[in-house]
């Protein structure tokens, strides 16, 4: 139950005055819904206002607050400006223009009756003027214009001085809250009182102290959930398999296995004979051989006499991995099924018979294989396929599901740099492949203008005409009434025109899943030349056939989600080519990264430098980074401060006492303040 001293904080934001539905909406955009988020909307930046006396050229740039006194309108026609000529008390003169509604800027410039203006001088020949003054007063409320304004992000319907008017109300609401942080660790950084900090992170954004511990308090509060998930797992008794290696030993591979690959396996078989359920993340770049450890470690638990299971994110990616492992396991005694959504009746009926009788060892399939009709006979360990689908609130669901949770093996091909692991993942152990298997050929990466658009269509028909396949990615398209949906759309029906309906598919994210599966396997069975798509296609579909991949637009993506686009390519034994086409205008960190991805194929120094260059919500994808969903923490506070917030909250649970110690009751609030009290009900005194 959250704490009742936060209850002022989790009011509708309507509780606030002059909050209705009108302006509800707006705030709603930027999911500003309860008082709290006010509070934690923090300014972005601000402005610093000059108060003068005197106007002088000098200050011809900066944002000034003067006491003026118009003396003329002047204007050549309806539809020219109006300036409104004023003076100072030494009779400098500037202009106010405006572009429109002179009315409107004569009421509140009248002649002879001096105002107190702000807004950004400039120098227009010889002439001072302020286009638009941000803020017109009497003279007596020239001390009501702050210095130093915040600046907030806003939605359509809102203005900064609105946002600061409810950010104003939700500090009179915000109490003293008990300390959570470390005393050792808020004396060296010279930190204040988390109610100090949030109010001077409002009215002082240039302020760093301040921000930087609520960015540590946000942080801690993640930090924690993961540990308290952690040491709940730890403390259920799992069971201890007992491996004996016989059906490993079986296993017939055209390749020796990676050093990499091994380790990992012998990784996985040391937790897998503990007690406590294995927790780990395999990491490892596309095509590094994820699926041959999670072979091992379903085998693992067969070998054991138990079952074992297998989740992907989507049922075209379930039905893949089924045909590659029940390949890799032909001629052993193992029966593996699937079960996705698309299957039903008699087909369903019998995977669910065997599942209860013990006579399926591991099954593949979509979310459904944790569905409540689904019963296993003895589940005792479970590999999910691309983790960053699957949240920490549904590994929770799946650690209480059985009376014994299964051991638990989580994979991702997207590389993830070590303190988003921490802040994404920090509840569970970490393997790396960091090797890529033997004759694995690395993809040339070639960067083109968009001028040379039609080069690249000849080039797509060459490369079809002699019986290859392509993956056609059209850019995210922002700030226009375009998606990349539409963009797709677009791109589709030009190659159409030119290569044939029947050649060429489309697929795009609002696409219904058995739609967009139906494409995605013409794709795989060579009936269509091209796949036109928008990013869903980043993770997963393996077509051996299809080595060329254009990525469209290609500076407007991230670093990481370039990198996973051009792992779809590059997976059978001939050359495969990415070519990257850009805008004709780059931005400096848009050079770096392109040409980081000419440089590397490697996924691990790509996913460092792209958390440099970008920040995390983009490494991981924007959606994809939700589960997490930092509100303070910028990503360069979070590789900074992660570690350290992570080393924190491991100590008040394993030598401090957990939440139960005095500094835990404070640490409890902060789980609720920055919502991350998922975890609070996992603690043993509940």
């Amino acid at each position: 139950m959250r704490p009742e001293i936060l209850n002022p904080l989790f009011a509708e934001i309507e509780a606030l005055k002059g909050v209705g539905k009108g302006l509800a909406k707006p705030l709603g955009r930027l999911k500003l819904e309860q008082i709290v988020d006010i509070l934690f909307h923090l300014p972005t930046g601000w402005i610093d206002r000059k108060h003068v006396e005197t106007l002088d050229m000098a200050d011809a740039g900066r944002i000034v607050t003067a006491i003026v006194t118009p003396t003329d309108y002047q204007s050549r026609g309806p539809r020219s400006p109006l300036r409104v000529q004023a003076v100072d008390g030494e009779g400098n003169v500037i202009s106010l223009v405006y572009f429109n509604n002179p009315g409107w800027a004569k009421k509140l410039l009248p002649l002879d009756e001096p105002r107190a203006i702000s807004g950004r001088m400039e120098l227009y020949g010889q002439e001072l003027q302020i286009v638009h003054p941000d803020i017109v007063v009497k003279p007596d409320e020239i001390g009501e214009i702050p210095k130093r304004e915040p600046v907030y992000a806003l939605s359509e319907g809102l203005t900064n001085k609105r946002i600061g008017q409810l950010a104003a109300q939700a500090l009179e609401r915000a109490p003293q809250l008990p300390e959570w942080i470390e005393p050792g660790l808020k004396e060296r950084e010279g930190w204040p009182d988390w109610r100090e900090a949030i109010e001077t992170t409002h009215g002082n954004p240039a302020d760093e102290k301040g921000r930087r511990r609520l960015a540590y308090d946000e942080i801690f509060a993640n930090q924690l959930a993961l540990a308290l998930v952690r040491e709940s797992t730890r403390n259920r008794r799992g069971e201890a398999l007992s491996p004996d290696g016989r059906l490993r030993d079986q296993l017939r591979l055209p390749y020796e296995p990676t050093g990499a690959q091994k380790r990992s396996t012998a990784e996985v078989e040391a937790d897998v004979q503990q007690e406590q359920p294995m927790l780990r993340l395999l990491q490892g770049d596309v095509g590094s051989g994820k699926t041959l450890v999670a072979v091992n470690a379903l085998l693992m638990a067969v070998e054991y006499g138990a079952q074992g299971a297998l989740l992907a994110p989507t049922e075209i990616l379930a039905r893949q991995h089924y045909d590659t492992i029940s390949t890799m396991l032909s001629g052993l005694p193992v029966n593996v099924a699937v079960l996705t959504g698309r299957d039903k009746g008699k087909v369903r009926e019998s995977t669910l018979m065997g599942l209860a009788d013990g006579s399926v060892d591991i099954l593949i399939g979509t979310h459904a294989i944790f569905q409540e009709a689904v019963q296993y006979k003895k589940l005792a360990l479970a590999v999910i396929d691309e983790q960053h689908r699957f949240g920490v609130a549904q590994r929770m669901m799946l650690a209480q599901k059985a009376q014994r949770p299964p051991h638990l093996l989580v994979m991702t091909a997207t590389p993830i740099p070590r303190t988003l692991t921490l802040t994404h993942y920090g509840e569970m152990d970490v393997s790396r492949l960091d090797e890529m298997p033997p004759g694995r050929q690395p993809i040339e990466t070639r960067v083109l203008a968009s001028a040379r658009l039609d080069e690249v269509v000849d080039g797509l028909g060459r490369h079809i005409a002699k019986g290859g396949q392509a993956y056609w990615v059209c850019p995210l398209v922002e700030e226009s009434e375009l998606s990349d949906q539409a963009a797709a759309e677009e791109r589709a029906r030009l190659l159409q025109a030119r290569f044939g309906e029947d050649r060429v598919g489309l697929v795009h994210g609002r696409m219904k899943g058995p739609e967009k599966d139906a494409v995605m396997e013409r794709f795989q069975r060579a009936e269509l030349s091209v796949l036109v798509a928008t990013t869903v296609i980043e993770v997963g579909v393996d077509v051996p056939n299809a080595t060329l991949m254009i990525v469209e637009g290609a500076d407007r993506f991230g670093l990481a989600q370039l990198h996973q686009l051009r792992g779809r390519v590059g997976r059978g034994d001939a050359q495969s080519i990415c070519l990257l086409l850009r805008g004709d205008t780059l931005s400096e960190t848009a050079r770096a990264r392109l040409k980081l991805l000419r440089e590397t194929n490697d996924g691990f120094r790509i996913a460092e430098e792209d958390l440099r260059l970008r920040g995390a919500g983009e490494l991981l994808g924007t959606r994809q980074s939700g589960d997490v969903g930092f509100r303070v923490a910028s990503p360069e506070l979070v590789s900074d401060l992660a570690p350290t917030a992570n080393d924190d909250a491991r100590l008040l649970i394993e030598n401090e006492g957990g939440l139960d110690s005095a500094r835990g009751e404070a640490a409890r609030i902060a789980l609720y303040l920055f919502k991350r009290d998922a975890a609070v009900p996992l603690m043993r005194s509940g």
